[in-house]
């Protein structure tokens, strides 16, 4: 698991340190997005069912109208809830973040709209806290596959909608967000 985080933490540190000069007019792009995260689940009897704003940068390379590489890092925010524990309510907290490594197929339809289909691996760790004493510290490295549409606003710059589920060990969560690519 270390190693494969270390991986993509060089990809992501290689792209991002490539001089922007020698990227004109390329493939390369950079991106952000921010959205809304939920999560359902029964923890050994902790029942959560919350949200959370999570956010993205992502870094890849359109190879073609049809197929890029990104990597990324990713965080879901806080997942804060009120639970009931031996009949005593308690504050639980879960958090996770980390970084995405995959791939993007992308369909045009027309000058300034596409759809796509993304999936990857999500080399993450989180937290889980509960009153302020923490109970985990998970690690591992998951499946991410999402969708959405991108709108181009000029050559350069698009506004990108899209859901993601990210695979967080035994537990889902879906993400929803909006956000924009620049491609140099």
């Amino acid at each position: 698991m270390k190693a494969a985080k270390a991986k993509s933490i060089a990809v992501f540190v290689t792209l991002a340190l490539t001089p922007l000069s020698a990227l004109a007019d390329s493939g390369f792009y950079f991106g952000g997005s921010v959205g809304s995260a939920t999560i359902k689940e029964d923890f050994s009897g902790l029942n959560i069912d919350t949200d959370s704003t999570p956010y993205r940068f992502t870094v890849g390379w359109q190879f073609n109208d049809f197929f890029s590489l990104e990597g990324g890092y990713h965080n879901f925010g806080k997942f804060d809830e009120r639970v009931d524990v031996s009949g005593s309510p308690v504050d639980l907290r879960l958090q996770a973040d980390g970084f995405t490594l995959g791939a993007t197929g992308s369909i045009p339809l027309g000058n300034s709209m596409s759809l796509f289909g993304r999936g990857g691996a999500f080399f993450w760790d989180g937290d889980a806290i509960l009153d302020n004493i923490t109970l985990a510290r998970p690690e591992d490295s998951n499946l991410y596959l999402g969708g959405g549409a991108t709108v181009s606003f000029t050559e350069r710059l698009k506004l990108v909608g899209d859901w993601t589920r990210y695979e967080l060990e035994d537990t889902e969560s879906d993400v929803i967000s909006l956000g924009f690519t620049y491609r140099f």
